[in-house]
């Protein structure tokens, strides 16, 4: 209970109230005691009236009046005179005087604290201005045990009423926090409870209607993120039955040509100077169609094989891809140039580099095609201390928004339509697994570049 919300909020709220009630309390008890002192004021001076107005009263009545108004003597002060009006012996020398005309809120509520401290039975002196302007002043001698007694039952009586108060003031508090926050946030808990057990369920999606606007905001929020979270869900699955796929129509295509392989032989051995001239392009074609199986079947299995590292020629392998590239027909010109200087050696897994600028070469020249119109792709490096920077640039239209913002995310960052955007996450996984980097240099009218960072280093310090 304690550690609940509406619980603490509970204690809290008690706490405060009657917090609150002490701070009430202070001030009233300092005004309870300034009109008790009032009081034997206004019975003093009717005390003193009859004695004016009689003055052959006897002892014995004189004392009553004195004993009806809780006062041992009264002073009044009329035209400048003072005159002794009411007296009886006074047991124990007066203790202090208090001057009720000119008394501010601090001193009062000062007096009263110390009276309500101090239990010894005093014999103080009390000025004040007579009612309805009967002289110029009225001074009293009282005992104090009566009024310290009076405002102990009266701040008693506050006291109770405070913790009644609080006390129910915090269970309506209590029962409002139940209704208006407690169980709106538990029905978000069952919410979140019952999507986290069957995320698929769509009736697990929130319906935001909290009428306090912070917790529509978390509704919303909430939904929001079960909604997207539930569509990465269905795309991960959807990734996964086409991944086991991929796998086994790879695992076939494997079979086929590695069967392929087996008549290349013969085809290296025909006299037409064609065929001996293509052969070899031929059968480097089938060997990296047979890499990429395999690749492809370690990709189903969630493994990108680790990257084998050589010394190879770049230039080379830009002529490689260059070369494949150019035998695809096409009614639109697209020129490659290998800008790649010569003798450029670096430190790389040769087949894998070979698909990422083989990937971004392609991608850029269905991009030129697309428009129709004849274009340009340059492939150029250059080298630092640290790393080598291979730039792939084409004059293409540029890359689109949609594309841009999910570049490099499978099924999602395709530029072109029916693409599938796996070309530039395959590009990045592989160029990752060499320590490297491949971003986006620049895009727009003029044209798109991309750019690869090759670490120098092995990774070690």
């Amino acid at each position: 209970m304690l550690n609940t919300l509406s619980g603490r909020f509970l204690i809290l709220t008690t706490v405060f109230v009657m917090l609150a009630e002490v701070l009430i309390f202070v001030p009233s008890i300092a005004r309870f005691r300034q009109d008790y002192l009032k009081d034997r004021l206004e019975r003093a001076q009717i005390a003193s009236l009859a004695l004016l107005a009689d003055d052959m009263l006897d002892g014995a009545l004189e004392q009553e009046l004195l004993a009806n108004a809780g006062v041992y003597n009264v002073v009044l002060r009329r035209d400048e005179m003072r005159q002794l009006v009411l007296s009886s012996p006074i047991p124990r020398p007066i203790a202090g005087t208090f001057d009720l005309r000119d008394a501010g809120a601090l001193i009062l509520i000062r007096d009263a604290m110390a009276r309500l401290i101090d239990p010894e039975n005093e014999i103080i002196r009390v000025i004040g201005a007579p009612v309805r302007d009967a002289g110029l002043l009225i001074e009293v001698t009282i005992e104090t045990a009566p009024l310290r007694e009076t405002m102990i039952d009266y701040g008693v009586r506050i006291l109770l009423l405070s913790a009644v108060i609080s006390v129910l003031t915090a269970v309506l508090l209590f029962v409002a926090v139940r209704i208006v926050l407690v169980k709106p946030i538990k029905g978000v808990i069952g919410y979140m409870q019952r999507y986290a057990a069957a995320p698929e369920d769509a009736r697990g999606i929130i319906t935001p209607k909290a009428g306090v606007i912070e917790l529509r905001e978390a509704e919303e929020a909430l939904q929001k993120l079960q909604i997207e979270l539930t569509h990465a869900l269905k795309q991960r699955e959807r990734l996964a039955q086409l991944g086991g796929a991929v796998a086994k129509i790879s695992h076939d295509l494997r079979n086929i040509l590695t069967s392929a392989q087996l008549f290349t032989d013969r085809i290296e051995m025909s006299e037409d100077p064609l065929v001996r001239r293509l052969a070899p392009k031929l059968v480097n074609s089938i060997t990296r169609a047979v890499s990429l199986c395999e690749g492809t079947l370690a990709f189903g299995r969630a493994e990108e094989p680790a990257p084998t590292f050589g010394r190879v020629c770049l230039h080379e392998i830009v002529d490689d891809v260059a070369e494949g590239e150019n035998l695809v027909s096409s009614d639109v010109e697209v020129e490659i140039v290998n800008s790649v200087p010569l003798p450029t050696m670096i430190r790389c897994d040769k087949e894998q580099i070979f698909r990422v600028i083989m990937n971004l070469v392609r991608n850029a020249r269905q991009a030129i095609t697309a428009t129709g119109q004849s274009g340009r792709i340059t492939i150029s490096m250059r080298e630092e201390d640290e790393a080598w920077w291979i730039r792939v640039a084409d004059t293409g239209p540029g890359l689109p928004k949609k594309a841009r913002d999910n570049l490099f995310t499978p099924f999602q960052g395709g530029a072109r339509k029916g693409g599938s955007g796996l070309g530039l996450a395959i590009a990045a996984e592989l160029i990752k697994g060499h320590g490297g980097q491949l971003r986006l240099g620049a895009t727009g009218a003029e044209g798109t570049v991309f750019e690869i960072c090759l670490p120098k280093g092995d990774g070690t310090v």
